[in-house]
Protein backbone atom coordinates (compact mmCIF):
# COMPACT_ATOMS: atom_id res chain seq x y z
CA UNK A 1 0.00 0.00 0.00
CA UNK A 2 2.89 2.41 1.19
CA UNK A 3 4.98 1.62 -1.97
CA UNK A 4 1.72 2.13 -4.22
CA UNK A 5 1.13 5.53 -2.48
CA UNK A 6 4.62 6.87 -2.96
CA UNK A 7 4.74 5.56 -6.64
CA UNK A 8 1.39 7.23 -7.64
CA UNK A 9 0.79 10.12 -5.72
CA UNK A 10 4.59 11.40 -4.96
CA UNK A 11 5.46 10.56 -8.58
CA UNK A 12 3.17 13.13 -9.72
CA UNK A 13 4.01 15.54 -7.20
CA UNK A 14 7.98 15.42 -8.34
CA UNK A 15 6.84 15.39 -12.21
CA UNK A 16 7.97 18.31 -14.15
CA UNK A 17 4.64 19.39 -15.13
CA UNK A 18 3.28 19.94 -12.25
CA UNK A 19 2.15 23.01 -11.08
CA UNK A 20 1.03 24.06 -7.22
CA UNK A 21 -2.39 25.91 -7.39
CA UNK A 22 -4.53 27.19 -4.51
CA UNK A 23 -8.00 27.11 -4.60
CA UNK A 24 -10.02 30.15 -4.43
CA UNK A 25 -13.09 30.69 -2.72
CA UNK A 26 -14.95 33.71 -1.24
CA UNK A 27 -17.72 34.36 0.77
CA UNK A 28 -21.53 35.58 -0.03
CA UNK A 29 -22.13 39.26 1.06
CA UNK A 30 -25.50 39.65 -0.36
CA UNK A 31 -28.52 38.38 -2.23
CA UNK A 32 -31.91 39.23 -3.23
CA UNK A 33 -32.74 36.35 -4.99
CA UNK A 34 -31.37 37.37 -8.31
CA UNK A 35 -28.42 40.12 -7.94
CA UNK A 36 -25.27 38.95 -5.87
CA UNK A 37 -22.42 40.29 -4.15
CA UNK A 38 -19.21 38.48 -2.99
CA UNK A 39 -15.75 39.59 -0.91
CA UNK A 40 -12.73 38.04 -1.01
CA UNK A 41 -12.53 37.22 -4.91
CA UNK A 42 -11.03 38.41 -7.71
CA UNK A 43 -12.40 37.01 -11.42
CA UNK A 44 -13.12 38.27 -15.00
CA UNK A 45 -16.48 39.06 -15.98
CA UNK A 46 -18.19 35.81 -17.38
CA UNK A 47 -16.87 33.29 -15.14
CA UNK A 48 -19.02 31.14 -13.55
CA UNK A 49 -19.12 30.77 -9.90
CA UNK A 50 -20.57 27.73 -7.21
CA UNK A 51 -22.23 29.60 -4.53
CA UNK A 52 -23.39 27.53 -1.72
CA UNK A 53 -21.63 24.88 1.00
CA UNK A 54 -22.63 21.04 0.93
CA UNK A 55 -25.68 19.35 -0.30
CA UNK A 56 -28.58 20.52 -2.23
CA UNK A 57 -28.43 24.72 -0.61
CA UNK A 58 -25.81 25.51 -3.87
CA UNK A 59 -26.37 26.96 -6.82
CA UNK A 60 -24.36 28.59 -9.99
CA UNK A 61 -24.25 32.50 -10.66
CA UNK A 62 -21.61 34.31 -13.34
CA UNK A 63 -19.77 36.94 -12.69
CA UNK A 64 -21.46 40.36 -14.24
CA UNK A 65 -19.41 43.07 -12.84
CA UNK A 66 -17.90 44.52 -9.87
CA UNK A 67 -19.34 47.53 -7.61
CA UNK A 68 -17.19 49.02 -4.21
CA UNK A 69 -14.30 45.98 -4.58
CA UNK A 70 -17.20 43.43 -4.73
CA UNK A 71 -17.76 41.15 -6.80
CA UNK A 72 -21.31 41.04 -8.79
CA UNK A 73 -22.79 37.92 -9.78
CA UNK A 74 -26.34 36.83 -11.36
CA UNK A 75 -28.08 33.75 -10.28
CA UNK A 76 -28.36 31.01 -13.14
CA UNK A 77 -30.31 28.61 -11.43
CA UNK A 78 -33.67 28.59 -9.12
CA UNK A 79 -33.99 29.73 -5.14
CA UNK A 80 -31.91 28.54 -3.00
CA UNK A 81 -31.26 28.17 1.24
CA UNK A 82 -28.09 30.75 1.05
CA UNK A 83 -27.15 31.26 4.24
CA UNK A 84 -25.04 34.31 4.91
CA UNK A 85 -21.13 34.73 4.10
CA UNK A 86 -21.75 31.09 2.15
CA UNK A 87 -18.84 29.91 0.55
CA UNK A 88 -18.38 31.03 -3.66
CA UNK A 89 -16.05 28.97 -5.41
CA UNK A 90 -15.17 30.00 -9.60
CA UNK A 91 -15.99 26.92 -11.71
CA UNK A 92 -14.47 28.18 -15.03
CA UNK A 93 -15.05 30.70 -17.56
CA UNK A 94 -18.20 29.80 -20.03
CA UNK A 95 -16.45 31.31 -23.25
CA UNK A 96 -17.24 28.61 -25.35
CA UNK A 97 -20.19 26.42 -27.13
CA UNK A 98 -20.37 22.64 -28.08
CA UNK A 99 -20.77 23.04 -31.87
CA UNK A 100 -20.49 20.75 -34.44
CA UNK A 101 -22.47 17.67 -36.23
CA UNK A 102 -22.44 16.66 -32.59
CA UNK A 103 -25.40 18.63 -31.97
CA UNK A 104 -27.54 17.66 -34.72
CA UNK A 105 -31.07 16.45 -33.55
CA UNK A 106 -30.52 17.80 -29.85
CA UNK A 107 -31.89 19.91 -27.76
CA UNK A 108 -29.54 22.39 -25.13
CA UNK A 109 -30.64 25.01 -22.48
CA UNK A 110 -28.98 28.21 -22.39
CA UNK A 111 -25.78 26.80 -20.38
CA UNK A 112 -25.51 23.75 -22.92
CA UNK A 113 -26.48 21.12 -21.23
CA UNK A 114 -28.78 18.62 -23.07
CA UNK A 115 -32.50 18.57 -21.69
CA UNK A 116 -33.96 15.85 -24.32
CA UNK A 117 -33.23 12.83 -22.66
CA UNK A 118 -31.01 11.36 -24.76
CA UNK A 119 -27.50 11.66 -22.64
CA UNK A 120 -24.54 13.57 -22.55
CA UNK A 121 -23.21 15.12 -26.04
CA UNK A 122 -19.76 13.34 -27.01
CA UNK A 123 -17.41 14.54 -29.60
CA UNK A 124 -18.70 18.06 -29.79
CA UNK A 125 -16.03 20.78 -30.89
CA UNK A 126 -15.91 24.01 -29.48
CA UNK A 127 -16.36 27.69 -30.66
CA UNK A 128 -16.21 30.93 -28.83
CA UNK A 129 -19.49 31.94 -27.64
CA UNK A 130 -19.16 35.96 -28.21
CA UNK A 131 -17.62 34.70 -31.79
CA UNK A 132 -14.87 35.41 -33.70
CA UNK A 133 -14.50 39.17 -34.79
CA UNK A 134 -14.69 39.49 -38.73
CA UNK A 135 -14.15 42.07 -40.84
CA UNK A 136 -16.63 43.69 -42.81
CA UNK A 137 -14.94 42.63 -46.07
CA UNK A 138 -15.50 39.40 -44.54
CA UNK A 139 -19.24 39.41 -45.56
CA UNK A 140 -20.48 38.12 -48.71
CA UNK A 141 -23.33 39.64 -50.46
CA UNK A 142 -26.66 38.00 -50.99
CA UNK A 143 -27.05 36.77 -54.28
CA UNK A 144 -29.12 33.43 -54.75
CA UNK A 145 -32.73 33.38 -53.02
CA UNK A 146 -33.86 31.30 -50.28
CA UNK A 147 -36.92 29.07 -50.55
CA UNK A 148 -39.32 29.30 -47.08
CA UNK A 149 -42.60 28.04 -48.64
CA UNK A 150 -44.76 30.52 -47.95
CA UNK A 151 -46.22 32.21 -50.89
CA UNK A 152 -46.29 35.68 -49.59
CA UNK A 153 -42.72 35.62 -48.53
CA UNK A 154 -41.32 33.87 -51.39
CA UNK A 155 -43.25 36.07 -54.10
CA UNK A 156 -43.58 39.73 -52.37
CA UNK A 157 -40.69 39.26 -49.79
CA UNK A 158 -37.94 36.91 -51.02
CA UNK A 159 -35.64 36.17 -48.50
CA UNK A 160 -31.82 35.56 -49.88
CA UNK A 161 -29.30 33.18 -49.01
CA UNK A 162 -27.42 35.17 -45.70
CA UNK A 163 -29.74 37.77 -44.95
CA UNK A 164 -31.08 39.28 -41.59
CA UNK A 165 -34.70 39.50 -42.01
CA UNK A 166 -37.39 40.43 -38.74
CA UNK A 167 -41.13 38.90 -38.17
CA UNK A 168 -42.51 42.02 -36.19
CA UNK A 169 -45.98 41.94 -34.33
CA UNK A 170 -47.89 42.43 -31.11
CA UNK A 171 -48.56 39.52 -28.92
CA UNK A 172 -50.67 36.79 -30.71
CA UNK A 173 -50.83 37.76 -33.98
CA UNK A 174 -48.88 34.44 -35.32
CA UNK A 175 -44.95 35.26 -35.16
CA UNK A 176 -44.40 31.54 -33.84
CA UNK A 177 -46.79 29.93 -36.77
CA UNK A 178 -45.62 31.54 -39.10
CA UNK A 179 -41.85 30.64 -38.11
CA UNK A 180 -43.27 26.88 -38.37
CA UNK A 181 -44.56 27.19 -41.97
CA UNK A 182 -40.72 28.52 -43.06
CA UNK A 183 -38.82 25.82 -40.27
CA UNK A 184 -40.81 23.08 -42.21
CA UNK A 185 -39.84 23.90 -45.46
CA UNK A 186 -37.04 25.89 -45.33
CA UNK A 187 -33.79 24.22 -47.88
CA UNK A 188 -31.37 24.63 -45.62
CA UNK A 189 -28.19 21.98 -44.45
CA UNK A 190 -29.21 22.89 -41.21
CA UNK A 191 -31.41 24.88 -38.71
CA UNK A 192 -30.57 26.33 -35.18
CA UNK A 193 -33.33 27.47 -33.06
CA UNK A 194 -32.84 29.83 -30.39
CA UNK A 195 -36.38 29.83 -28.14
CA UNK A 196 -35.57 32.50 -25.73
CA UNK A 197 -37.76 33.44 -23.06
CA UNK A 198 -41.27 32.31 -24.18
CA UNK A 199 -43.10 29.85 -22.68
CA UNK A 200 -42.03 26.74 -21.46
CA UNK A 201 -45.33 25.28 -23.18
CA UNK A 202 -44.31 26.25 -26.23
CA UNK A 203 -41.15 24.09 -26.36
CA UNK A 204 -42.48 21.38 -26.61
CA UNK A 205 -45.10 22.30 -29.33
CA UNK A 206 -42.73 23.86 -31.15
CA UNK A 207 -40.66 20.11 -31.31
CA UNK A 208 -43.60 18.09 -31.63
CA UNK A 209 -45.44 19.81 -34.23
CA UNK A 210 -42.80 22.57 -36.25
CA UNK A 211 -39.44 20.26 -36.14
CA UNK A 212 -40.73 17.60 -36.32
CA UNK A 213 -39.86 14.36 -38.73
CA UNK A 214 -36.91 14.66 -41.24
CA UNK A 215 -36.43 18.61 -39.92
CA UNK A 216 -35.59 17.30 -36.01
CA UNK A 217 -32.31 15.37 -37.57
CA UNK A 218 -31.02 18.34 -39.01
CA UNK A 219 -31.67 20.78 -36.45
CA UNK A 220 -30.13 22.14 -32.98
CA UNK A 221 -32.71 23.57 -30.71
CA UNK A 222 -31.47 25.91 -27.69
CA UNK A 223 -34.37 26.09 -25.16
CA UNK A 224 -34.31 29.02 -22.31
CA UNK A 225 -37.74 29.78 -21.24
CA UNK A 226 -39.05 32.61 -19.46
CA UNK A 227 -38.70 31.61 -16.16
CA UNK A 228 -34.77 31.08 -16.48
CA UNK A 229 -32.04 33.85 -15.47
CA UNK A 230 -31.85 36.86 -17.55
CA UNK A 231 -27.72 35.56 -17.87
CA UNK A 232 -28.74 32.26 -19.26
CA UNK A 233 -31.14 34.10 -21.55
CA UNK A 234 -28.62 36.10 -23.06
CA UNK A 235 -26.26 32.86 -23.29
CA UNK A 236 -28.91 30.93 -25.22
CA UNK A 237 -29.13 33.50 -28.04
CA UNK A 238 -25.41 33.22 -27.87
CA UNK A 239 -25.11 29.82 -27.69
CA UNK A 240 -27.22 29.55 -30.75
CA UNK A 241 -25.56 31.75 -32.99
CA UNK A 242 -22.74 30.47 -31.85
CA UNK A 243 -23.53 27.17 -33.53
CA UNK A 244 -25.00 28.69 -36.39
CA UNK A 245 -21.53 30.46 -37.00
CA UNK A 246 -19.36 27.19 -36.64
CA UNK A 247 -22.17 25.38 -39.18
CA UNK A 248 -21.71 28.39 -41.39
CA UNK A 249 -17.38 27.78 -41.30
CA UNK A 250 -17.67 24.39 -42.70
CA UNK A 251 -19.61 25.24 -45.32
CA UNK A 252 -22.99 24.69 -44.78
CA UNK A 253 -26.05 27.02 -45.62
CA UNK A 254 -27.87 27.65 -42.19
CA UNK A 255 -31.22 28.92 -41.18
CA UNK A 256 -31.00 30.32 -37.75
CA UNK A 257 -34.34 31.22 -36.29
CA UNK A 258 -34.63 33.40 -33.22
CA UNK A 259 -37.64 33.49 -30.89
CA UNK A 260 -37.72 36.07 -29.84
CA UNK A 261 -35.01 39.03 -29.90
CA UNK A 262 -37.17 41.01 -27.88
CA UNK A 263 -36.89 38.61 -25.05
CA UNK A 264 -33.07 38.98 -25.50
CA UNK A 265 -33.47 42.36 -24.93
CA UNK A 266 -35.48 42.25 -22.04
CA UNK A 267 -32.50 39.54 -20.23
CA UNK A 268 -30.65 42.69 -21.04
CA UNK A 269 -33.07 45.16 -19.42
CA UNK A 270 -32.79 43.29 -16.10
CA UNK A 271 -29.01 42.87 -15.54
CA UNK A 272 -28.32 46.46 -16.84
CA UNK A 273 -31.11 48.21 -13.97
CA UNK A 274 -29.91 45.41 -11.69
CA UNK A 275 -26.31 47.11 -12.23
CA UNK A 276 -27.64 50.43 -11.43
CA UNK A 277 -27.70 52.01 -15.06
CA UNK A 278 -29.81 54.91 -16.29
CA UNK A 279 -33.25 53.43 -17.70
CA UNK A 280 -33.37 55.93 -20.97
CA UNK A 281 -35.27 54.62 -24.03
CA UNK A 282 -38.68 53.36 -22.46
CA UNK A 283 -37.22 51.51 -19.20
CA UNK A 284 -34.10 50.12 -21.70
CA UNK A 285 -31.05 51.13 -20.54
CA UNK A 286 -28.05 51.67 -23.01
CA UNK A 287 -26.39 48.37 -22.80
CA UNK A 288 -29.55 46.56 -23.77
CA UNK A 289 -30.17 47.96 -26.91
CA UNK A 290 -26.73 48.25 -28.03
CA UNK A 291 -26.03 44.80 -27.31
CA UNK A 292 -28.53 43.77 -30.31
CA UNK A 293 -26.51 45.06 -33.23
CA UNK A 294 -23.50 42.90 -31.75
CA UNK A 295 -26.16 39.66 -32.01
CA UNK A 296 -27.37 39.87 -35.39
CA UNK A 297 -24.19 41.60 -37.20
CA UNK A 298 -22.68 37.95 -36.70
CA UNK A 299 -25.02 36.71 -38.98
CA UNK A 300 -24.62 36.78 -42.80
CA UNK A 301 -22.51 34.88 -45.47
CA UNK A 302 -19.13 34.17 -45.86
CA UNK A 303 -17.26 35.90 -48.37
CA UNK A 304 -14.31 33.37 -48.25
CA UNK A 305 -16.22 29.91 -48.78
CA UNK A 306 -20.10 28.88 -49.47
CA UNK A 307 -21.39 28.74 -45.66
CA UNK A 308 -23.90 31.57 -44.84
CA UNK A 309 -26.37 32.21 -42.00
CA UNK A 310 -29.88 33.56 -43.28
CA UNK A 311 -31.20 34.87 -39.36
CA UNK A 312 -35.19 35.31 -39.07
CA UNK A 313 -35.49 37.08 -35.70
CA UNK A 314 -39.30 37.78 -34.20
CA UNK A 315 -39.63 41.41 -32.84
CA UNK A 316 -42.03 41.48 -30.20
CA UNK A 317 -43.66 44.86 -30.60
CA UNK A 318 -45.39 45.94 -26.85
CA UNK A 319 -48.68 47.44 -27.16
CA UNK A 320 -48.55 46.89 -31.21
CA UNK A 321 -45.92 49.69 -31.15
CA UNK A 322 -44.45 49.49 -34.29
CA UNK A 323 -41.97 52.19 -32.45
CA UNK A 324 -40.99 50.55 -29.86
CA UNK A 325 -37.12 50.93 -28.77
CA UNK A 326 -36.25 46.93 -29.64
CA UNK A 327 -38.15 47.22 -32.78
CA UNK A 328 -37.05 50.45 -34.33
CA UNK A 329 -33.23 49.35 -33.63
CA UNK A 330 -34.10 45.97 -35.23
CA UNK A 331 -35.64 47.58 -37.79
CA UNK A 332 -32.58 49.71 -39.06
CA UNK A 333 -30.03 46.57 -38.45
CA UNK A 334 -31.74 43.85 -40.28
CA UNK A 335 -31.77 43.24 -44.31
CA UNK A 336 -35.48 43.40 -43.91
CA UNK A 337 -38.47 42.90 -42.07
CA UNK A 338 -41.99 41.13 -42.10
CA UNK A 339 -44.70 43.22 -40.85
CA UNK A 340 -47.64 41.04 -39.24
CA UNK A 341 -50.99 42.87 -39.08
CA UNK A 342 -53.47 42.67 -36.20
CA UNK A 343 -55.93 43.57 -38.09
CA UNK A 344 -55.85 41.25 -41.03
CA UNK A 345 -55.94 38.54 -38.69
CA UNK A 346 -58.94 39.65 -37.08
CA UNK A 347 -60.21 38.93 -40.71
CA UNK A 348 -59.27 35.49 -40.72
CA UNK A 349 -56.28 36.39 -43.05
CA UNK A 350 -53.34 34.26 -42.25
CA UNK A 351 -50.72 34.68 -42.26
CA UNK A 352 -51.29 37.67 -41.59
CA UNK A 353 -48.86 39.42 -43.34
CA UNK A 354 -48.89 43.39 -44.00
CA UNK A 355 -47.36 43.79 -47.31
CA UNK A 356 -47.57 47.68 -46.98
CA UNK A 357 -45.16 48.52 -44.51
CA UNK A 358 -42.71 45.14 -45.12
CA UNK A 359 -39.59 44.95 -46.87
CA UNK A 360 -36.77 42.56 -48.41
CA UNK A 361 -33.54 44.96 -48.67
CA UNK A 362 -32.17 42.73 -50.84
CA UNK A 363 -34.93 41.70 -53.01
CA UNK A 364 -33.93 43.32 -56.36
CA UNK A 365 -31.06 42.14 -56.31
CA UNK A 366 -31.84 38.18 -56.27
CA UNK A 367 -35.22 38.36 -58.02
CA UNK A 368 -35.57 38.53 -61.99
CA UNK A 369 -37.24 41.80 -63.52
CA UNK A 370 -40.45 40.34 -64.68
CA UNK A 371 -41.00 39.21 -60.63
CA UNK A 372 -39.50 42.64 -59.51
CA UNK A 373 -42.05 44.44 -61.42
CA UNK A 374 -45.68 42.00 -60.68
CA UNK A 375 -44.33 42.03 -57.38
CA UNK A 376 -44.58 45.91 -57.61
CA UNK A 377 -48.24 45.47 -59.65
CA UNK A 378 -49.44 43.82 -56.83
CA UNK A 379 -48.21 46.19 -54.06
CA UNK A 380 -49.68 49.15 -55.68
CA UNK A 381 -53.01 48.09 -56.25
CA UNK A 382 -53.02 46.56 -52.42
CA UNK A 383 -51.85 50.20 -51.22
CA UNK A 384 -54.87 51.79 -53.69
CA UNK A 385 -57.34 49.87 -52.12
CA UNK A 386 -56.19 50.25 -48.62
CA UNK A 387 -56.29 54.50 -48.96
CA UNK A 388 -59.72 54.18 -50.16
CA UNK A 389 -61.18 51.05 -48.56
CA UNK A 390 -63.71 53.25 -46.43
CA UNK A 391 -64.76 54.89 -49.22
CA UNK A 392 -65.53 51.57 -50.87
CA UNK A 393 -67.15 50.00 -48.07
CA UNK A 394 -69.57 52.76 -47.56
CA UNK A 395 -70.46 53.08 -50.96
CA UNK A 396 -69.59 56.81 -51.31
CA UNK A 397 -67.12 55.48 -54.45
CA UNK A 398 -68.93 55.42 -57.81
CA UNK A 399 -67.46 52.78 -60.04
CA UNK A 400 -65.32 54.26 -62.89
CA UNK A 401 -64.23 57.39 -61.44
CA UNK A 402 -61.04 56.57 -61.18
CA UNK A 403 -59.13 53.78 -63.13
CA UNK A 404 -56.38 52.92 -60.34
CA UNK A 405 -59.38 52.52 -57.99
CA UNK A 406 -61.37 50.31 -60.26
CA UNK A 407 -58.29 48.49 -61.11
CA UNK A 408 -57.41 48.05 -57.36
CA UNK A 409 -61.14 46.63 -56.66
CA UNK A 410 -61.08 44.23 -59.01
CA UNK A 411 -57.59 42.95 -58.12
CA UNK A 412 -58.68 43.06 -54.19
CA UNK A 413 -59.46 38.98 -54.14
CA UNK A 414 -56.78 37.86 -55.87
CA UNK A 415 -53.91 39.67 -53.46
CA UNK A 416 -55.50 38.11 -50.77
CA UNK A 417 -55.87 34.88 -51.84
CA UNK A 418 -52.05 35.35 -52.70
CA UNK A 419 -51.65 36.27 -49.32
CA UNK A 420 -53.20 33.35 -47.56
CA UNK A 421 -52.24 30.22 -47.17
CA UNK A 422 -52.89 27.33 -45.18
CA UNK A 423 -50.59 26.70 -42.30
CA UNK A 424 -49.68 23.11 -43.17
CA UNK A 425 -49.05 23.76 -47.09
CA UNK A 426 -45.86 24.46 -48.17
CA UNK A 427 -45.63 26.69 -51.98
CA UNK A 428 -42.56 26.70 -53.45
CA UNK A 429 -40.50 29.83 -54.48
CA UNK A 430 -40.98 28.55 -58.42
CA UNK A 431 -44.46 27.95 -58.09
CA UNK A 432 -45.15 31.49 -56.04
CA UNK A 433 -43.05 33.23 -58.30
CA UNK A 434 -45.19 31.76 -61.64
CA UNK A 435 -48.66 32.51 -59.54
CA UNK A 436 -47.44 36.16 -58.77
CA UNK A 437 -46.50 37.12 -62.54
CA UNK A 438 -48.97 35.24 -63.88
CA UNK A 439 -52.07 37.16 -62.85
CA UNK A 440 -49.69 40.45 -62.14
CA UNK A 441 -46.96 40.17 -64.80
CA UNK A 442 -49.36 41.92 -67.56
CA UNK A 443 -50.81 44.98 -65.48
CA UNK A 444 -48.96 48.20 -66.74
Amino acid sequence: MLNRFAADYLGTLGSADFTAAPRVSGRLSSYDGLLMEAVGLNLAVGTVCEVGGEGDARIEAEVIGFRNGRTLMMNLGGPAPLLPRAPVRPMGAPGEAEVGAAMLGRVVDGAGKPIDGLGPIRGAARWPLAGKLQSPLDRGRVLAPMDVGVRAINGLLTIGLGQRVGIMAGSGVGKSVLLGMMVRAAQADVIVIGLIGERSREVADFLETKVAGEARARSVVVAVPANHSPVLRIRGALRATAIAEAFRAEGKKVLLIMDSLTRVAHAGREIGLALGEPASARGYPPSAIAMLPNLIERAGADAHGTGSITAIYTVLADGDDGNDPVVDSARSILDGHIVLSRQLAERGVYPAIDIGPSVSRVMNDIVSKPHAKAARVLRRHLATYEENRDLVLMGAYRAGTDAAIDNAIAAHPAVMEYIRQDYDSAVPIDMAVDELVGVFGTDA
